[in-house]
């Protein structure tokens, strides 16, 4: 009997143990200055009761835990959890911009940022249920997720420069600026050549879903868009790389197909192998004056050879001097190494999107097919000169891991953002003019100069500096901003993006929040004619959501 008791005690024990792994702990999460790692958050146990033996319980080793145990009766059997999804993502922690004093700080420079992965994962997380990592937010992603209406590009110029001010719906005190820059768009009929490589990430990792057969009718979906003047190769990696397809013709369809058929996980993650062969691919089947790019499709897990971040950087930096550009695709849940599919599309000249379902597959490489494809400008940055005698703060909202120093601007050595055609990049200031009664905290120093005696009416001047794809040299633009920007009616485009950093810094509970809720973004936005436009209409649907959590 003591036995039997002392069995039904450790079973006791065992469930409660379990319980404290599935339960207490589903959101908590572990924060240092390079990532965010969940270790335990959100990992699911799916129950299953059999006559077996603890032996076969746990046979399938890395996917059960097997306890076996005896019941009162003394009959032996064994429960299995099947662990659905240990969470090990991981996220470079962010620091919020604060606001800076025009006097102390009259410049703000960054780079240009056409990812969106930030968004399409933190709508994965909400639709999931999922407390939202802070660090996956983002805001300028979430941002620049979205078309805006900014006029077309004229003349030479590859792209347009929209401005919109008008005052702050979350700080009395402020007013809110928009910078929106639109790339000029191409006819696909008359669009360069490509050359693609598409290295697939196939190990073990990828089993499931949401990963690798999300994949492959991704990569689908890009392959019927293409035409005899396109070439494609394949090439996968798990624990070594392997090509699988070479040089294919873009109209051999079937032929690709059937090789993304089939396609199946398993084994580590040799991510850094892949990347050199397929380059090496690229470059055997470079297209003068045509768009070379691998594709790399992942859920960042790269746990064999060359793993870390700043490793695979320079191997990306090393590479992209031979013209090949690399974008990045994000595949999954529970597993993404998001830091480093960041690092290696800013790197190699590309952008990153994150793909949770087939609409969002067709969104990035079909809809947007010349944006995610084609470089119409590279090494793009931004800078804003304030001038003190209007504007004493401000405040750039999201860009922590694009900015850049001052003197970076004008140097042409330094990398910064590409903007493929049809492209937007939309930039939010939180600005305090000098009327303002929020205090801005400035430095004691010795020699300011006196603006005073400025005779100019603008308020700041937005420059932007570029290369042409096949260039090393850049082009500057600038365009002053001055009062008559200003609108007390807030107009669309900067109502719906002032809406989509509300939502943002309500997801960070960022200290710089102010009046915000979910609740007054769906008042701003029942202004807005969002019926035509499905992924603005979903944002509201996932805001009228979380305000139901709230």
């Amino acid at each position: 009997m003591k036995k039997n008791l002392t069995r039904m005690l450790c079973i006791g024990l065992s469930f409660l143990m379990l319980a404290g792994l599935s339960g207490c702990g589903a959101n908590d999460s572990s924060n240092t200055s390079t990532s965010n790692t969940n270790t335990s958050s959100n990992a699911s146990y799916n129950k299953t009761t059999s006559g077996s033996t603890a032996d076969s319980a746990s046979a399938d080793t890395g996917s059960t835990n097997g306890i076996a145990y005896e019941a009162a009766d003394g009959t032996a059997f064994a429960e299995d959890y099947y662990v659905d999804s240990m969470n090990t993502e991981e996220y470079n922690a962010i620091t919020e911009n604060n606001f800076k004093s025009v006097r102390d700080y009259p410049l703000s420079t960054f780079s240009a940022d056409v990812d969106t992965a930030s968004y399409s994962n933190i709508r994965r997380m909400i639709n999931s249920g999922e407390a939202v990592t802070p660090d996956a937010v983002r805001i300028e992603e979430m941002i620049n997720y979205f078309s805006y209406d900014y006029a077309e590009p004229t003349g030479d110029v590859p792209f347009s420069v929209t401005t919109e001010l008008s005052d702050c719906p979350w700080n009395e005190n402020t007013k809110l600026l928009l910078v929106g820059i639109q790339a000029e768009t191409i006819d696909l009929d008359e669009r360069p050549s490509s050359n693609l490589v598409f290295l697939l990430d196939v190990s073990g990792s990828m089993n499931s879903e949401d990963k690798l057969p999300l994949m492959q009718k991704a990569f689908i979906m890009l392959t019927e868009n293409l035409n005899e003047n396109d070439r494609i190769s394949i090439v996968t990696y798990a624990g070594d790389d392997q090509v699988v397809l070479t040089g294919a013709r873009g109209d051999e369809t079937m032929k690709i197909v059937n090789a993304l058929d089939e396609l199946s996980a398993g084994g580590s993650t040799a991510g850094a192998a892949g990347i050199t062969t397929a380059y090496e691919l690229a470059r055997e089947y470079f297209i003068e004056g045509g768009n070379n790019r691998v594709i790399l499709a992942t859920d960042g897990d790269l746990n064999v050879g060359i793993t870390s971040e700043g490793d695979l950087t320079r191997l990306i930096e090393e590479e992209r001097e031979s013209g090949v550009y690399l974008s990045v695709l994000g595949f999954g849940t529970g597993n993404i190494k998001d830091n480093k599919m960041e690092a290696l599309a800013d790197n190699g000249n590309g952008n990153y999107s994150y793909i949770d379902s087939i609409l969002e597959a067709k969104k990035v490489l079909v809809e947007e097919m010349g944006g995610t494809l084609f470089t119409v400008a590279k090494d793009v940055k931004l800078q804003v000169e304030f001038n003190p005698s209007y504007i004493k703060g401000y405040r750039l909202i999201g860009y922590e891991n694009r900015l850049l120093a001052s003197e970076d601007f004008d140097d042409d050595t330094k990398d910064a953002g590409e903007i493929g055609a049809g492209h937007r990049v939309t930039a939010l200031y939180e600005l305090v003019d000098v009327n303002s009664e929020q205090e801005i905290q400035e430095s004691d120093l010795k020699y300011q100069y006196d603006s005073t005696t400025s005779d100019t009416t603008e308020w700041l001047t937005v420059s932007i500096r570029y290369k042409e794809p096949d260039e090393d040299t850049s082009n500057l633009l600038s365009f002053p901003v001055d009062e008559s920007v200003y609108t007390s009616e807030m107009p669309d485009n900067l109502t719906f993006a002032s809406s989509v950093a509300a939502f943002g810094m309500l997801l960070r509970d960022s200290q710089w929040k102010g009046t915000a809720s979910y609740d007054m973004i769906l008042n701003n936005l029942s202004s807005l004619d969002l019926s035509n436009d499905e992924y603005k209409d979903e944002f509201v649907y996932l805001v009228k959501k979380m305000s139901r959590l709230d």
